[in-house]
């Protein structure tokens, strides 16, 4: 009778463990193996994007100076983040929003505006000392969940 018990709770973990299968998607920058993250991780129908950037396809920062552009190259790259794995923006939850000048909140959410006017993720805007690049203005987290 033990042993039948341990086969079924054998079976019952094989069957979560395929329900959960844990996708990293990587964007290959030097930081993520240095901190040890990853870019996108998907289990299931739930997608997190981690801290994202103003970093064009080359690493170089878009629109130094500018709030705006730099929320707007930092959508679309979470944007191209979630489609990575099947996901887009309209099934995303939650944004958090990190500035370094919280006096350009109404340029920023205006830019978060546009691309979620009529999705309406839970956000939260957050003022933070310095990213990690002085030049840095925005970073934008995002949770998804796939329909």
């Amino acid at each position: 009778m033990i042993s039948s018990e341990l086969n079924d709770c054998d079976y019952k973990k094989l069957q979560r463990s395929k329900m959960t299968e844990r996708i990293k998607i990587s964007s290959g920058t030097k930081w993520e193996t240095v901190v040890g993250y990853s870019r996108v991780v998907k289990i299931d129908k739930v997608i997190h994007v981690s801290g994202t950037t103003a970093t064009d396809q080359e690493g170089n920062l878009v629109g130094v100076d500018d709030a705006e552009n730099q929320t707007t190259q930092t959508l679309l790259n979470i944007k191209r983040a979630l489609e990575s794995v099947g996901g887009t923006l309209e099934d995303v939850v939650r944004t958090r929003i990190y500035v370094t000048d919280i006096s350009k909140w109404e340029e920023i959410g205006k830019i978060h505006g546009k691309f979620f006017k009529d999705i309406r993720p839970a956000t939260s805007m957050i003022e933070v000392k310095r990213l990690v690049d002085a030049r840095m203005l925005v970073e934008i987290e995002a949770e998804a969940i796939l329909k």
